[in-house]
């Protein structure tokens, strides 16, 4: 790797392992000898946050670029809804019926990473959360076009894995909600969303309302699945109160198969950002 390098100093890994076979004293055992960028309590401190928040943003970037990646389609979805196969253990009635929408999320994700390939798995590539339930059928199904995918997984208190589908080189884990949804939306050419609790409703409408304000590009945004969204939520009410325009409304369309979604894709037209906010 060194002939790759540009800067003509000591480069950083070879100093961190000179710096471990160090001998064994007193100043060498203090955490003050540490080095500064080698040191986990070091970089774990409250005043060192704005420093993670960097790396964390950082680190994902340049992995996705050095793939050349460019576009990707989201997939946001609930984490319970189980595979059909599976829907016999699933907590409601209500979840095991929402199970078909893991076989739409799988198709949907087969025929994008079937587009995906003939780019070389640079553009639109399918990204999801990395967990379970719709996002596994997201990497699932991009696996089984032979394509590849992101995982964009996160800490959480109680044990959580990548699912077993994740292109492994780009399978990333986050503490900060914040920075995993920055690269969810950074490339995005497409958002798709599926039913979904609370995690899922924070993301829908946190990316409708950066489309909504012009902060973002007006990109095709599917909600999967008419009857669980227009049951959870009273899109009407929204426009009736006044909270919202009903322009607004327009921002994004329902669909309930994957090749309904494909097809609203591919001709959906170009839109650039909000200039003024509708009702303002």
């Amino acid at each position: 790797m060194k002939e790759d390098r540009l800067s003509p100093f000591r480069d950083a890994g070879t100093d961190r392992s000179t710096a471990r076979e160090v001998p064994d004293t007193p100043q060498t055992r203090s955490p003050a000898y540490k080095l500064a960028f080698a040191d986990e309590d070091f970089l774990c401190r409250d005043e060192l946050r704005p420093v993670r928040l960097q790396l964390e943003l950082l680190k994902p970037e340049l992995m996705m670029g050095e793939r050349e990646i460019t576009s990707t389609i989201v997939m946001f979805g609930g984490a319970r809804i189980p595979e059909p196969a599976q829907k016999h253990t699933a907590r409601t009635q209500t979840l095991a019926d929402l199970s078909e929408y893991y076989d739409e999320a799988r198709e949907f994700a087969r025929l994008m990473a079937e587009k995906s390939k003939q780019s070389g798995c640079r553009e639109n590539v399918i990204v999801t959360g990395g967990g379970p339930g719709v996002m596994e059928a997201g990497n699932r199904g991009a696996e089984d076009a032979g394509g590849c995918s992101i995982g964009l997984n996160i800490v959480l208190p109680h044990e959580q894995a990548p699912n077993a589908y994740v292109t492994p080189d780009l399978s990333f884990n986050f503490h900060y909600f914040a920075i995993r949804k920055m690269h969810f939306l950074m490339r995005a050419r497409a958002i798709t969303v599926f039913p979904g609790g609370f995690g899922t409703m924070d993301e829908l409408f946190e990316a409708l309302t950066l489309i909504q304000t012009g902060r973002m590009d007006r990109v095709p945004f599917l909600l999967f699945g008419r009857e669980f969204w227009e049951k959870v939520i009273n899109w009407g009410a929204l426009a009736d109160a006044g909270t919202i325009s009903d322009e607004d409304l327009d921002l994004f369309r329902f669909v309930d198969t994957a090749q309904q979604a494909m097809e609203l894709i591919e001709n959906w037209g170009v839109a650039p950002p909000r200039t003024d906010i509708p009702g303002r």
